[in-house]
C-alpha cells in the first residue's frame, strides 16, 4: 500500500468503514500546495478493494493536474465509496462519509461523481461544511463540463484544420449521460454531425431523437471512421484493442483517465491523433464546484469553462516545440504550475 502511495507522491490516504451503515470508503490526497484538494465522491462496486485503491489514486492525481492547468487554487483528491451506485437506501451511507470527510477538518473537500448526485450531498452535508456540488448552489456540474469539452474539442479543430467550427464534422460520442447529452447539443447546433452509444438504450434516443444523431454498438464506436472521437464514459478507452480500429483525427471527451497506459498517449502522438489531454479538457465539472468555494455566479463560471479553449492550444504549443506528446506538455505545464507555488511558499517561510 505504501508503495502505491508513494509512487506518484500522494500525501494521504484515509480508510473508513462503518459496518452497520453499509459504508465502506477511501479518500486520497494527493497535493494540497495550491490549496485544499477538492474532487468528487464516485460510488461504484469494484471487483476488489484493490481496484478501489488504484482508481482512487489515479483519479486524486488527475484531480491535482486538473486544478493546476485550470488555474484553481486547489490541491488534488478523490473518495469512492464501494458499493452499488443503484442502492435505493442511501442516507446512512453518505451520513457515514460527511464524518469521513470530516474527519479530515477541511484538508478534503467532496463534491458528487460517478453514481452520486447532488441530493447525496445533502446528506454528506448533515455532517461536514466541506462539500460542495449541492442542489440550490452550483448543483450538477454537468453543463459546465461539457461546455469545457466542447471549447477544447474547438481549440484541438483550430490546431489541426486551421479554423475552430466543428460545422459538418463527424463526431463519435460514448457515453450520453448528463456531460455527453449536453456536449452533443453543442456539437449539434453548431452542425456536426453525430455518431453515439450508450449502455443504457434511453439515452441514446434522446439524443438520436434531438439531434439526429446515428446509434451504434457499443464496440462499434471506436471503428467508426470520424473527425473526432469523445470518449464520455469511463476511462481506461484508449488501449491496445481500441487503438488498431481507431480510425479519427482528435480525441477530446469529458472521460477521466482516457488513456489506459501512459504509452497509449505516445503511440496517438506517433499517429498523428491530436490527444486532449482529458483532466485539461474536463475541468468544467471541477470549476463548476469551485464557484462555491470562490463565491462565483455562474456567468464567471461559464466564462472560466471556455478558457479551456486557451489551455489547449498552450498545452498543444508546448507540445510542438518541445516534440512531446500533448499528455506529457499537460503534465509539464501542471507540475511548473505546481514547482512554482511550492517555491513561493518556501520563499515565505
Amino acid at each position: 500500500m505504501f508503495e502505491l502511495i508513494g509512487e506518484h507522491g500522494h500525501e494521504q490516504l484515509s480508510l473508513w468503514s462503518e459496518p452497520e451503515t453499509g459504508y465502506r470508503g477511501v479518500v486520497a490526497i494527493h497535493n494540497t500546495i495550491l490549496g485544499p484538494a477538492l474532487g468528487g465522491t464516485r460510488m461504484w462496486a469494484y471487483e476488489n478493494d484493490l481496484e478501489a485503491l488504484i482508481d482512487v489514486l489515479r483519479l486524486s492525481r488527475g484531480m491535482t493536474y486538473k486544478a493546476a492547468v485550470a488555474g484553481l487554487n486547489l490541491g488534488g483528491g478523490k473518495s469512492v465509496i464501494v458499493a452499488d451506485p443503484n442502492v435505493k437506501d442511501r442516507a446512512d451511507i453518505f451520513r457515514a462519509h460527511g464524518r469521513h470527510v470530516q474527519s479530515m477538518c477541511g484538508r478534503y473537500i467532496t463534491a458528487e461523481d460517478v453514481g452520486t448526485s447532488p441530493s447525496d450531498m445533502e446528506f454528506v452535508r448533515e455532517e461536514t461544511e466541506y462539500v460542495v456540488g449541492l442542489a440550490g448552489r452550483s448543483g450538477d456540474p454537468s453543463p459546465v463540463t461539457a461546455l469545457g469539452v466542447y471549447r477544447g474539442m474547438q481549440a484541438c479543430a483550430k490546431t489541426r484544420w486551421g479554423s475552430d467550427s466543428l460545422s459538418g464534422k463527424t463526431v463519435t460520442v460514448q457515453g450520453v449521460g448528463h456531460v455527453g447529452y449536453h456536449l452533443c447539443k453543442h456539437m449539434h447546433d453548431e452542425g456536426a454531425l453525430l455518431v453515439v452509444t450508450d449502455i443504457e438504450d434511453d439515452r441514446i434516443k434522446r439524443v438520436v431523437d434531438e439531434f439526429g444523431a446515428t446509434a451504434v454498438g457499443a464496440d462499434e464506436i471506436y471503428g467508426v471512421e470520424a473527425d473526432i472521437f469523445a470518449p464520455c464514459a469511463l476511462g481506461a478507452i484508449i488501449n491496445d484493442d481500441t487503438l488498431k480500429v481507431l480510425k479519427v483525427e482528435i480525441v477530446a471527451g469529458a472521460a477521466n483517465n482516457v488513456l489506459d497506459e501512459e504509452r497509449h498517449g505516445d503511440v496517438l502522438h506517433e499517429r498523428g491523433i491530436l490527444y486532449a489531454p482529458d483532466y485539461a479538457v474536463n475541468a468544467g465539472g471541477l470549476i463548476n464546484v469551485n464557484a462555491e468555494v470562490e463565491g462565483w455566479d455562474l456567468e464567471r463560471s461559464h466564462k472560466k469553462a471556455s478558457e479551456i479553449y486557451d489551455t489547449i492550444i498552450k498545452i498543444v504549443q508546448i507540445a510542438d516545440d518541445q516534440g512531446i506528446p500533448t499528455y506529457r506538455a499537460a503534465d509539464r505545464l501542471a507540475e511548473d504550475r505546481i514547482a512554482e507555488a511550492a517555491a513561493r511558499k518556501k520563499k515565505r517561510k
